[in-house]
């Protein structure tokens, strides 16, 4: 895929070209799919000193994994409460930890490698739409007490000093977490598997696999990977290559857009370079992008291909909704991406058979889960350890197919409509 000419493209820091697979290639472990999670996994298994082939069916961070909110914070899709009544409280608060260390995996390498074009900027404020200080405050207390992590409570004022909404009351700020490029990043992952040593095949989609001996034998349009271990990486664009994966999420189709460049205009509104989240379910994200002349606004999900011109018009609503003064800001350029989510709302990590792992459904909160999803399931391969069984209580379960896609986008309306009630309450 080539980029369009959009904020992404016009600010991609490397934009190689890629062969496509063309021969008949031994390895030590084939990655199917080029996104987040499959350039972390191939990563730590190249500085593990293993040969590594990534496939990629388009392009390095194609859809969702290149052009994202660009938020890295900790935490999964669900929350604590959820994970802790599936998989106990102990194995929870291991996996908030190790979502806390996908946070510091993602800085690390950015620093690491010298990522160019990457831009981290400090500071995430999680919004609240409703007025629930206590609340918040005692959220922030449970961190602290369980897991060292601070998180710097904003009553109203402070909240509405630096963003100028009546839409909003209470906050916190993480000031651990941060935002960035993400297609930067990604292409810097892919330049140092180069470095060491891995091979990155792009436009070479899988179209068939043989995972029943111990040699796997993984096929593309034009050629044959055969390789020890075969991780699967392809998120929301999995398609029938292993019906186990396909059966087990659900593609949920996200929505973003970028402004014009009015830098003054966005400063009325905006008074903070921290990326902003609200509260609810599939709720607005937003953050300044190109030196604060621009602002990115992401948020909306559907359950199928929506016609993105008319989801526009709905984020430029909320986006005006909770900025009247922001009417006049045009949108320059809009786009989609799918991702992948299962019904416990939670990343499927793990092993499917013996060499056969899988690493998906991060559920609209990757950067973070896929940089450590991708460390503990090298981790596995190479036998330094066992962590990704943490993720055993949220398995493969069936999605439920189309009735699942229903369910879900019925859930969100649902979900819309709560949160609608409990603002206007306010």
């Amino acid at each position: 895929m080539t980029y369009p000419d959009t904020y992404y493209s016009r600010t991609m820091t490397e934009d190689r070209s890629r062969p496509v697979l063309s021969a008949h290639i031994d390895c030590d472990t084939v990655i199917i799919g080029g996104g987040l999670a499959g350039l972390t996994t191939a990563l730590q298994l190249a500085r593990g000193g293993q040969s590594v082939v990534v496939l990629e069916a388009k392009s390095v961070g194609f859809g969702a994994s290149g052009r994202n909110g660009g938020f890295v914070s900790p935490g999964y899709s669900t929350g604590g409460d959820d994970i802790a009544r599936v998989a106990g409280t102990s194995t929870a608060k291991k996996l908030h930890q190790m979502s806390i260390e996908g946070v510091d995996f993602v800085r690390s390498t950015i620093a690491e490698l010298k990522v160019a074009g990457v831009n981290p900027i400090d500071g995430v404020t999680s919004v609240m739409r409703y007025d629930d200080g206590r609340g918040l405050q005692s959220y922030a207390e449970i961190a602290s007490r369980d897991y060292g992590y601070q998180l710097d409570y904003l009553d109203t004022a402070a909240v509405r000093n630096v963003l100028k909404s009546e839409r909003y009351f209470h906050a916190l700020r993480d000031s651990r977490a941060f935002h960035i490029h993400p297609l930067n990043y990604l292409r810097g992952l892919a330049l140092e598997i180069e470095r060491l040593g891995g091979a990155i095949y792009e436009g070479s989609p899988a179209v068939r696999t043989d995972l029943a001996q111990p040699e796997k034998l993984v096929w593309t349009t034009q050629g044959q990977v055969r390789s020890k271990n075969v991780v699967f990486t392809t998120g929301g664009y999995t398609g029938n290559l292993d019906a186990r994966l396909k059966r087990a999420f659900l593609p949920i189709a996200t929505y973003v857009m970028v402004s014009e460049a009015a830098p003054d205009l966005i400063a009325s509104a905006i008074a903070t370079t921290d990326g902003i989240g609200d509260n609810r379910r599939a709720g607005d994200y937003y953050r300044l992008v190109d030196d604060g002349r621009r602002l990115l606004w992401g948020g909306r999900i559907t359950t199928r291909a929506a016609n993105t011109a008319g989801l526009v018009e709905e984020l430029r609503r909320e986006m005006t909704g909770t900025y009247p003064q922001l009417e006049g800001l045009k949108t320059e350029i809009a786009w989609s991406g799918l991702m992948s989510y299962a019904r416990h709302l939670m990343p499927q990590i793990g092993k499917l058979e013996p060499g056969v792992w899988h690493c998906t459904a991060f559920g609209g909160h990757g950067l973070n889960t896929t940089a450590i999803g991708g460390k503990v399931v090298a981790e596995g391969i190479l036998g330094q350890s066992d962590r990704y069984t943490l993720f055993r209580p949220f398995g493969l379960v069936w999605a439920g197919g189309l009735a699942g896609l229903a369910v879900a986008q019925l859930t969100y309306w649902k979900l819309q409509t709560q949160d609608w009630w409990r603002e206007r309450a306010a």
